[in-house]
């Protein structure tokens, strides 16, 4: 699709890898509402993007009935929709079984909440309304981007609920491009490895040093700006489709 013709949703799009995504796809002339639930860094985001250009949705993932009404709102604004990029996620960090007994089911509930069904949720009512939207002569109109993790593949000891979520993830990317094909709505996922992002910036530096370092090439951390360049690359070509997409620098994760 044209640069300048995007229209686009982004989850979790206020800061980290979502704000890079809504950043490079205004930048390329198209227009983005941000999706997240942290207000104050909303209105941080348009202020930086433009009004023109950038509006905030207070939304939560996980509601059916509140995505539902956003996509809704969203769409009106951006006067229809065929970008959807999801990057709104939670770590749900923690062991099975640990030293204080085994990990509450609410943990593992909620990290699948956030980045499973969150994402599913959005996906789906997404694609409703991109199936209604004006098609290119590819027959195309839209295209959805979900983002996994390379811990979906190689999850580390502390994991399991966050690997479970985005390994469920990747495992819908498929299934979910071969439905939409009907519809003219592409399905992709981006599995990113360690980047530079909120969760990973609030670390000491000698942690993020050691973690730069156990990358292969380039021994740093991926920069969100790297993630946005494939996001928009996806957006644009339109052969991508149905396929998870590893970012990582040929990082393998080790058990711990």
């Amino acid at each position: 699709m044209d640069k300048a013709s995007v229209k686009a949703i982004v989850t979790g799009g206020v800061s980290g890898l979502g704000l890079a995504v809504a950043r490079r796809l205004i930048n390329d002339g198209g227009r983005v509402a941000l999706f997240d639930v942290n207000a104050a860094k909303g209105e941080q985001a348009v202020a930086e993007l433009g009004a023109d250009s950038a509006r905030f949705f207070s939304v939560d993932v996980t509601s059916e009935s509140g995505v539902m009404e956003a996509v809704g709102s969203a769409a009106d604004w951006l006067g229809g929709l065929n970008v959807a990029v999801n990057c709104a996620g939670i770590l749900g960090a923690g062991r099975v079984l640990g030293r204080e007994g085994a990990m509450p089911l609410a943990r593992f509930r909620d990290t699948v909440m956030v980045n499973l069904i969150g994402s599913f949720n959005v996906a789906k009512t997404a694609a409703e309304i991109m199936a209604a939207g004006q098609a290119d002569a590819d027959g195309e109109r839209g295209v959805i981007i979900h983002t996994a993790s390379v811990a979906a593949f190689e999850g580390q000891i502390g994991q399991a609920a966050y690997s479970a979520s985005k390994g469920g993830v990747a495992g819908m990317t498929l299934p979910m491009a071969r439905e939409f094909a009907r519809i003219g709505v592409r399905v992709m996922t981006i599995a990113p490895g360690i980047f530079h992002t909120p969760m990973v910036d609030i670390m000491p530096e000698p942690v993020q040093q050691a973690l730069g370092e156990s990358i292969p090439f380039p021994k740093r951390l991926g920069h969100p700006a790297e993630f946005a360049d494939l996001a928009a690359h996806i957006v644009q070509n339109r052969y991508f489709n149905g396929t998870v997409i590893r970012l990582d620098g040929a990082v393998r994760l080790e058990p711990r």
